[in-house]
């Protein structure tokens, strides 16, 4: 059943009978679908790719492993739907994949989603001391890409940083931070989003 619906997929000759092919893969839940919904972030057909990154997040950690051995180097589309999804997931394991892809890499959209998604990573998952050091890590990225000269990932680094402030330890070097871009920032829309921080 799976193999017929992976096979729609891939036969699907028009952008509409894409996206019913892939609607019809996603409702199967089944982890065998798992490399079809990544490809389809590659197809260049934002609907599809919406479809298989909500059927992705829905399945959880199963396609974690998955989503990180195959991010996509080439196509930046299709890397930030990837980033998006571990972001949505939320699983820890891809911080080495959030904060390089945050800190590096050239497509914006795949920095700010990187840079929400290290802010909201479930830490409680990590043993010690890895559940005391990665948190860490994320904050000293997302400190790093608050100073980048793009405002859009100054911007989603606030977003990050007060996703990350639900970590009591970390909630001085952040607040301290914060009150340097509301003063020193030279964007008003991300000026703007750290007072919403404060709030």
């Amino acid at each position: 059943m799976t193999e017929e619906l992976i096979r729609a997929v891939a036969l699907a000759d028009t952008p509409a009978k894409m996206v019913t092919a892939v609607q019809n893969l996603a409702a199967t839940k089944d982890i065998a679908a798992i490399p079809t919904l990544i490809a389809v972030f590659g197809y260049n057909n934002p609907a599809a790719a919406a479809v298989a990154a909500t059927a992705l997040t829905e399945m959880g950690e199963a396609v974690v492993p998955q989503l990180i051995s195959e991010i996509d180097d080439y196509n930046y589309g299709a890397r930030a739907y990837s980033i998006r999804t571990l972001a949505a997931i939320a699983d820890p394991r891809a911080l080495d994949l959030l904060v390089s892809a945050a800190a590096t890499d050239f497509a914006p959209s795949v920095r700010r989603a990187a840079a929400k998604g290290l802010g909201n990573l479930h830490w409680h998952k990590l043993d010690f001391p890895q559940s005391h050091t990665a948190p860490k890590r994320a904050l000293e990225t997302l400190i790093f890409i608050s100073q980048d000269s793009e405002w859009s990932i100054r911007y989603a680094a606030v977003v990050g940083l007060q996703a990350l402030a639900k970590n009591s330890d970390l909630q001085q070097p952040i607040f301290a931070r914060l009150n340097e871009m509301l003063t020193a920032d030279t964007e008003k829309a991300v000026r703007a989003r750290v007072q919403l921080a404060y709030r």
